[in-house]
């Protein structure tokens, strides 16, 4: 198992794991991942914030971070944090605790930059996703109204969003 930077290469992967979790996600919840733009994708590997997770030379999780999150966590953005976005599991890999995984590889990487939080966010209020991530040792915050979505994807533009958050 090896964590590292997603390249361009990845990004037909990247583009069927979000489909794969988008379609998942229809089948038990009303929120929903919209169709994310190669843009953003583009840029996240630019900047090095996109990463995957490989086993045996196959891409078995992937997520974005990024250091400033201002549209999400309003004033908390000022907290020295790193933020996670859209973890997707390949199919074929769950059940092997990736997530776990990525809550230990996210605190090394919090230290190493100097941040003192680990924070991700969901869409609604999912009672199983809430609890799952506080397994990982996730502080389940509350339900929060985002007083500007402007800048965010589709999916956030009407709903509270679900805050954890993790001291280093």
């Amino acid at each position: 198992m090896k964590i590292e930077n997603s390249t361009t290469h990845d990004i037909a992967e990247i583009f069927r794991l979000y489909e794969i979790a988008t379609d998942f996600q229809k089948t038990k919840y009303s929120v929903h991942w919209p169709k994310f733009e190669l843009s953003l994708i583009e840029t996240e590997i630019k900047e090095k914030r996109q990463w995957k997770i490989m086993i045996n030379g196959q891409v078995a999780c992937i997520w974005a971070t990024t250091f400033s999150d201002p549209q999400i966590w309003e004033e908390k953005n000022l907290d020295p944090a790193i933020y996670i976005h859209r973890i997707a599991t390949n199919p074929d890999f769950r059940g092997q605790n990736l997530v776990g995984t990525i809550v230990s590889w996210a605190k090394e990487h919090a230290k190493a930059n100097a941040k003192r939080f680990v924070r991700l966010d969901t869409v609604g209020e999912n009672e199983g996703l809430i609890q799952h991530y506080q397994k990982f040792g996730f502080d389940f915050l509350g339900l929060y109204e985002l007083s500007n979505t402007d800048q965010l994807p589709a999916h956030y533009h009407h709903k509270p969003v679900s805050l954890f958050e993790m001291q280093i």
